[in-house]
């Protein structure tokens, strides 16, 4: 298993990230660009870690049929997104390279001035 600090440090790792709590202080959103590329409830210890991360509608029906803790997204788009329970069947790696595609799809549908500005930052290792 693995930890809602786990997965928002891992998030911030991402050249530009931010943390953001614009539907109230039960949802990390983390952005980069202005965009959401990872929501995570805040459970405060209490229940089910989860992670919702955008993702190529193809990925995302491969993923959801082949894990079980891999589920349409949680009040999103459940063409684009899927929320992933911390239930201990996915290695962290996994989660890991998930974050990091709907990263990579968000960083990508920015604009090139955007892009570029990111880039240009100090920090982040992405």
């Amino acid at each position: 298993m693995y930890s809602e600090a786990e997965l928002i440090n891992y998030c911030l790792s991402k050249k530009g990230a931010v943390q953001e709590y614009p539907f109230g202080p039960d949802a990390t959103v983390m952005k980069v660009g202005g965009k959401m590329f990872a929501l995570i409830p805040v459970s405060g210890g209490q229940g089910q870690v989860s992670i919702s991360l955008k993702c190529d509608p193809l990925i995302a029906a491969n993923l959801r049929e082949q894990h079980a803790c891999v589920q349409p997204g949680y009040h999103l788009n459940k063409t684009h997104w899927n929320t992933v329970i911390a239930d201990g069947s996915l290695e962290l790696s996994d989660v890991q390279m998930m974050i990091d595609h709907s990263y990579d799809l968000v960083f990508a549908s920015l604009t090139k001035a955007a892009r570029e500005a990111i880039s240009l930052r100090i920090g982040g290792n992405s």
